[in-house]
């Protein structure tokens, strides 16, 4: 099928995954970079700052109306959480059809979106052009709950540790690689974004406890499962293999990953899989890179879908 290019912009593109999503566009087939909003880079050369692109687009500080002046096929909003309904209101006004993807956790709790974390709700579109890209941590919390989510006897618990990209490119304690050496700095350890959108998410309570450490990219999330009756080790492989071998982008390993392996790497790894005496208790391990699985690379797979190519076109497997 000869499926036509679509126009594509980024609001918010000076952030790291903003960078990540140029890199790629710029390789994909179907579409092509329209435009990149951002106030600090406004007028700079995209290529002086992203590796891989070439061409002499500009960065360009638009404001909602301006975004939706430009009339691209798709918008991607890439901004702190609490920023995207202005430019929302904005498109839905002027191109309603726009599809628009927001990074942030805005939508996420909206059930006029879809919620776009294809290895569990893939079933679930229907063709809306609004959707909310899940966050890095809730995405392989919820990978790791899911394939025991039936015989839960309590609420999963969740040891994750990001590295300092996850915070984001404004400065503070948590992006501060002086601060961060030798360091692992505990945060919001009740009451997390994450945490929310994984229990509302998996419809099941969630208890999540952050840090951050001094690499740059990758988290890692250690979760304890207690359940109502007893697995054996193959069991729960079992189910995990089950739930993800069919998934491009989802590797179920038998040693728990390491981040350092899946820095760089589009797909999430789950393993580890350690079983009680009793069998009663199943601790799992999820790796991944927050900037790419955890962000860019699922956005991708969501808009692959969305303007009608296969889910992984443009994403090295």
């Amino acid at each position: 099928m000869n499926v036509p290019v679509s126009t594509i912009g980024i609001v918010g593109a000076r952030g790291h995954t903003g960078m990540e999503l140029i890199r790629l566009i710029a390789a994909h087939p179907s579409l092509e970079l329209a435009f990149v909003s951002s106030r600090e880079l406004d007028g700079q050369r995209v290529a002086d700052h992203v590796d891989g692109f070439a061409g002499g687009l500009r960065y360009a500080s638009l404001d909602p109306a301006a975004v939706a002046a430009q009339c691209a096929d798709v918008v991607i909003l890439a901004l702190p959480n609490g920023k995207a309904a202005p430019y929302v209101a904005a498109i839905d006004a002027a191109n309603p059809d726009t599809l628009i993807l927001d990074l942030s956790a805005d939508y996420r709790f909206d059930p006029s979106w879809y919620y776009g974390l294809p290895e569990l709700t893939r079933g679930q579109w229907r063709g809306e052009k609004r959707i909310s890209n899940p966050g890095c941590y809730a995405t392989a919390m919820e990978l790791s709950i899911t394939p025991l989510k039936d015989l839960l006897a309590a609420p999963p618990v969740c040891f994750g540790v990001s590295g300092y990209s996850g915070a984001g490119t404004t400065p503070s304690d948590k992006n501060d690689p002086d601060k961060l050496r030798d360091n692992l700095m505990p945060y919001a350890l009740t009451g997390h974004m994450h945490e929310k959108e994984a229990s509302f998410r998996l419809g099941i309570p969630v208890e999540f406890m952050p840090h951050v450490a001094p690499h740059f990219r990758g988290l890692t999330v250690t979760t304890n499962l207690y359940l109502t009756r007893p697995l054996k080790r193959e069991d729960v492989l079992q189910r995990f293999h089950a739930a993800y071998d069919g998934e491009n982008l989802v590797s179920v390993t038998d040693e728990a990953p390491w981040v350092s392996r899946v820095a760089h790497k589009h797909y999430a790894e789950i393993g580890g899989f350690a079983v009680s005496a009793n069998g009663k208790r199943v601790v799992v391990v999820a790796a991944l890179d927050n900037l790419l699985k955890g962000a860019a690379t699922q956005a991708m797979q969501n808009i692959n879908r969305a303007i009608g190519v296969d889910e992984y076109t443009a994403i090295p497997t």
